[in-house]
């Protein structure tokens, strides 16, 4: 692992081909929360001038890449496919350093961005309309698909290559260009992604890379009326400012946000199982995923067994160095981020929950220069607590307790949330009515609420998102409009709904 006296290499945006500095001529550090003394690089801190370049970039770029063949985009997208996989190690390793998280995880991240992108290119081929008759004689009906323009893309860092993918793949294959902001805690991952697409063939333009801050770069993609669609990841605090700053010029706005994700563990439920499912969602990426298990509701019949051993279980989780192949929990991304975790410990002891175990920062040995915390869990939780309510996106799951599936279900809708929801039983008739019943956009029989695949849709309902959908073909939805042509050939006016064509 190179130390911070090593000489650094300092990373410019991608703008219209070329790797260039801000205008500002300033940059941020990338540090790893595994270990600050890890300085990963140094990164553009670039202003709504760097914003407004790329942007004239994409909008000359599209006028060329809207008319290349989807078939031939395509293709390229399928070399980009094949490069990710072949890095795959180096790739992990990278994501790993800069967020935290394991590395069979970040595997999983690089693996997510290659399966969507040859996914993706396959629609090159399959960006199907309709033909469908026409009420009057000598006269064609169909409907196109046909790109918005300039898409601005920003992303979190929990998932950095995924989450990328999921977005700049689609809005390339329908034809559109990309103005892309990562996170600032993971630009590293964000950088190989866009050298790979380079490397790839994309031409000049269609592709551009801006580094810094949502306040200086996020808001100046928002407001520019050259870009015509937005696709945000985050927080439903951010995307409610990204919604109002988008509305003016009336781009299409594309918000997947946050989620107070729900395990329901029925009396007849296989224990064993369900508590793996709970540690993996609750914990996995140290639960910094909006998909993650935070709550898990239990039938007062098995309450009791199931928490020992889920306990039992979380306590013996190896937390560490993600690089480490014996961590199973690694660090959060920011000290911020764990301070906000400890906050909502705090505020879960005060509102009167059981602390089952967990609930401490890690900040001695072979934890002193990393941002760690113990998983956590809480029980005898109210339905009404703020731990119960609001998303923390760290490693704390509070546990409550049900007399019914009716009760259960009324538990999983009871947050402003609906992401994704999972119910262990072996009834089948109950998983059916509860995956009628719980408003989510995810659900999960037997499983957590984590592992989406990429080829059906991913988001949610409420607080979660505006009714737009990632992965599939539903991700077409939002990176493309529709064209209804009819072609007349009767070389006669024809009027629809007022001349009627003989029998």
């Amino acid at each position: 692992m190179p130390s911070s006296t090593e000489k650094l290499t300092t990373h410019h945006n991608f703008i219209d081909g070329g790797w260039v500095p801000s205008v500002s001529g300033q940059t941020f550090e990338n540090r790893n929360p595994a270990n600050t003394d890890d300085l990963i690089g140094v990164f553009q801190k670039s202003t709504a001038a760097d914003v407004s370049r790329a942007i004239d970039a994409a909008k000359r770029a599209y006028e060329h890449w809207r008319l290349v063949p989807a078939p031939r985009r395509a293709e390229l997208l399928f070399r980009a496919a094949q490069l990710i996989a072949d890095r795959k190690e180096a790739l992990a390793r990278d994501m790993t350093r800069e967020m935290g998280k394991v590395l069979d995880e970040t595997r999983g991240d690089v693996q997510e961005a290659i399966d969507m992108t040859f996914f993706m290119a396959g629609e090159g081929r399959r960006q199907y309309g309709q033909t469908v008759p026409s009420e009057l004689r000598d006269k064609f009906a169909m409907s196109v698909r046909q790109p918005l323009g300039v898409s601005a893309i920003i992303t979190p860092w929990n998932f950095p290559m995924a989450i990328p993918s999921w977005k700049i793949i689609p809005a390339l294959v329908c034809g559109n260009t990309v103005v892309f902001k990562p996170a600032t805690l993971t630009p590293l991952s964000a950088l190989n992604f866009v050298r790979i697409l380079e490397e790839a063939g994309v031409p000049a333009g269609v592709v551009n890379l801006v580094t810094g801050g949502g306040g200086d770069v996020g808001s100046a993609m928002l407001v520019n009326d050259d870009v015509r669609v937005v696709s945000f990841t985050g927080s439903t605090e951010v995307g409610r400012i990204v919604s109002e700053k988008a509305a003016p010029s009336f781009k299409k706005v594309h918000l997947e946000m946050g989620g107070k994700n729900v395990i329901m563990v029925m009396d007849d439920a296989n224990l064993d199982l369900a508590v793996e499912g709970c540690l993996w969602g609750g914990f996995g990426t140290t639960g910094q995923r909006c998909t993650a298990a935070s709550r898990v509701v239990v039938h007062e019949r098995v309450y009791r067994p199931f928490l020992d051993r889920f306990v039992t279980r979380a306590r013996a989780l190896r937390v560490g160095d993600g690089l480490d192949p014996g961590s199973q929990m690694g660090p959060l991304v920011s000290a911020e981020q764990r301070e906000t975790v400890m906050q909502y410990v705090e505020i879960g002891a005060k509102e009167g929950a059981t602390l089952a175990c967990g609930g401490h920062a890690l900040t001695t040995g072979a934890y002193a220069k990393g941002f760690f915390h113990e998983p956590t869990i809480f029980a005898d939780v109210s339905p009404q607590m703020r731990i119960a309510r609001e998303e923390i996106f760290g490693p704390v799951v509070s546990v409550m307790r049900c007399q019914s599936v009716e009760e259960a279900v009324a538990i999983a809708n009871g947050v402003q949330y609906g992401l994704s929801a999972s119910i262990y039983t072996q009834d089948v008739n109950r998983a059916f009515s509860v995956m009628r019943d719980v408003y989510t956009g995810i659900f999960y029989v037997n499983a957590p609420t984590i592992g989406a695949e990429v080829h059906l849709p991913f988001g949610g309902t409420k607080a979660t998102g505006n009714g737009h959908r990632e992965a599939g073909t539903a991700a077409l939805e939002v990176f493309s409009e529709w064209k209804s042509v009819y072609v007349d050939f009767s070389g006669k006016l024809q009027r629809a709904q007022i001349d009627t064509a003989d029998l």
